[in-house]
């Protein structure tokens, strides 16, 4: 980021005002529809390159797609069945970027097991394609390197994951990947952005689009929002606007009409599990810092993973069609029960449904035909421009989101004269700065701070070099220090700085994004809402009437989701979610909702639903 401008990533409730403020009177360069981590990729490519940028989510950030993936950084191990040589490629190249430069605070090296179960040739098949996997990636690796695959005899898998069983298991291969905290990793993109002077907003639902005239081809020329914090509504003019809104793309499309461009995204359900560490016995690897190794399955329509996640495990995922509600897929009881089935099959102690701590189920956008399976629909992405000064951007991958905001912002400069090129491949993002500084402090600064220093490396590899930032308020306020009610490896602190410095606005924001209390506790996050949004309630002067609210809200979105995973398929595990609206559907947004604005005047809309912004 510039020198001296470290602050302006802070995203303070007063940060939201003024860049909302700001974004209704000027005309912006870039404005990007979507606060995924493909359209938070885009707002920091623009501003980095020094375009003037808005972004705009019409949730949280990262409340959709881009917080409920396999937490994973990774080539696609699986796609090399399939001939995609140029996407594992890409995908390995921007995986030793994240690992070595843009966050590893973030993301860090995970070995995994794919293990063996027939004698003699997935020993010479997979060998030859974890080989494989090992060179596209070799090539990449400087100062950090991703240790090369082994292969294991059936005894030294055993020792390695001593719950296998031995009568399935002839061996493995270990081979190395990356994770995650996916929520985390967006956030920080999003206040990168905004440390480039990025203008920022969550809970701004776009409803409309501006257009310069009435032909089907006039040039989109902004956007009509609704601000879900008070229902008030604004236009944001720009001069060249990207949607990258993932399995809300055809959202954008409608509000085309006739213009509308032939691209067809759809979405592909997948459910995780998060159980305890106790649940699977795993080992212990020395050379990861103590990080059990995950596994790698092969399942009759694609591959289940096994993720060492913390203190707990995450067991995904299925790839089913989901054509319901798309702000909150469900996961059903076949879900669950089809996870359990896959993984117990190589299992010495089968995990039970009674163990599962959190379950949660996301949507993967993919380029697809009519006609096509989304287990075999393509990860690659798309850029196109059906109208001068809209460029939408969709399909492809978390680990490949830089090059695909890269390629959308080329595509948006087309209107822009004078645009230099990409600067992201090298860029840190925020808490990465002084990583290598910081990365072995936790004695130094617990000591400083009287954090323990357990809670200090936690902090670390969720804040890298902020975070001396959060210990501060600990260090101010001594109810601060301490855990969470319900959530003890998270301190109170974090929601403070949730608020004042990370863009919370409501407290799922916090449970479920900043920290990952929704999925890693048995309650989750029942238990703790009344203390977190307590501590909200001083930064955002909530009343007692909204804090209730709040806590009822989140109460209600647990208890939803809970009776969805006893559905037993998608039709009733939807609308047993829906049981539970988003806290954000309670404001109604002020005048001009049900129109598409076109320069000068409004005009009814076809039926879009509720709009999109993510």
């Amino acid at each position: 980021m510039p020198t001296g401008t470290a602050d302006r990533t802070l995203l303070s409730p007063a940060r939201r005002r003024a860049d909302r403020a700001r974004l209704a009177e000027e005309v912006v360069d870039v404005l990007v529809i979507g606060g995924g981590v493909t359209g938070a990729g885009a707002a920091l490519d623009a501003a980095a390159r020094g375009l003037s940028v808005g972004l705009l989510e019409a949730r949280d950030f990262a409340a959709g797609t881009s917080s409920r993936s396999s937490k994973l950084i990774h080539g696609g191990l699986r796609y090399l069945e399939q001939l995609a040589f140029p996407l594992v490629h890409e995908a390995l190249h921007e995986r030793a970027r994240l690992v070595q430069t843009i966050a590893p605070h973030l993301v860090r090296p995970l070995p995994f097991l794919l293990p063996l179960t027939a004698p003699v040739w997935q020993r010479a098949y997979f060998g030859a394609g974890v080989a494989l996997y090992d060179v596209l990636g070799a090539a990449f690796i400087r100062r950090r390197p991703i240790p090369r695959h082994r292969h294991l005899s059936r005894t030294a898998t055993l020792q390695a994951f001593p719950g296998l069983r031995p009568d399935v298991v002839h061996g493995a291969i270990r081979y190395w990947d990356a994770q995650v905290d996916d929520a985390r990793h967006t956030l920080a993109v999003v206040r990168t952005a905004a440390g480039y002077g990025a203008r920022v907003l969550s809970s701004a639902r776009v409803t409309g689009l501006l257009r310069d005239g009435d032909a089907p081809d006039a040039a989109v020329v902004g956007v009509r929002v609704a601000d879900l914090t008070d229902g008030s509504s604004f236009t944001v003019r720009a001069r060249s606007v990207i949607a990258a809104t993932g399995v809300w793309s055809d959202d954008v499309g409608e509000m085309l009409g006739d213009s509308a461009p032939n691209l067809t995204v759809r979405a592909s359900k997948g459910v995780h599990l998060v159980v305890p560490r106790s649940a699977i016995d795993g080992g212990s690897l020395a050379e990861a810092g103590g990080t059990p190794d995950g596994l790698i399955l092969r399942t009759p329509t694609s591959v289940l993973f096994v993720i060492p996640w913390g203190e707990e495990w995450i067991v995904g995922t299925t790839d089913t069609p989901w054509k319901l509600d798309r702000d909150h897929p469900a996961a059903s009881s076949a879900d669950i029960a089809y996870l359990l089935d896959q993984v117990n099959r190589v299992l010495v102690r089968p995990v039970t449904a009674d163990q599962i701590l959190g379950v949660y189920a996301g949507l993967r956008p993919l380029l697809a035909g009519e006609s096509d399976e989304t287990s075999r629909l393509s990860r690659e992405h798309a850029v196109v421009n059906p109208v001068p000064g809209l460029v939408l951007v969709a399909g492809g991958k978390y680990t490949t989101y830089r090059v695909m905001a890269e390629d959308a912002v080329d595509a948006a400069a087309a209107w822009l004269p004078g645009v230099p090129p990409s600067r992201t491949a090298d860029l840190p993002l925020v808490g990465a700065t002084r990583w290598t500084e910081v990365r072995d402090s936790a004695a130094e600064l617990a000591a400083a701070s009287g954090v323990p220093e357990a809670a200090v490396e936690r902090l670390l590899r969720r804040h890298g070099d902020r975070t001396p930032d959060v210990l501060a308020l600990a260090a101010a306020d001594p109810e601060l220090a301490a855990p969470i009610v319900g959530a003890p490896d998270y301190l109170a602190a974090e929601v403070v700085h949730a608020v004042t410095a990370e863009g919370a606005l409501h407290l799922d924001d916090v449970l479920t994004r900043r920290t990952r209390v929704s999925i890693e506790t048995a309650h989750r996050g029942v238990d703790s809402a009344e203390q977190v949004a307590a501590l909200m309630r001083r930064e955002l002067g909530w009343d007692d009437e909204r804090t209730e609210r709040e806590v009822a809200h989140y109460t209600a979105r647990v208890d939803a989701e809970r009776e969805s995973q006893r559905m037993p398929d998608d039709r009733t595990a939807d609308a047993a979610r829906l049981g539970a609206p988003d806290v954000r559907a309670g404001v109604s947004p002020g005048g001009g909702e049900g129109l598409v604005r076109r320069e000068g005047r409004a005009v009814p809309a076809e039926a879009r639903g509720a709009g999109t912004g993510r």
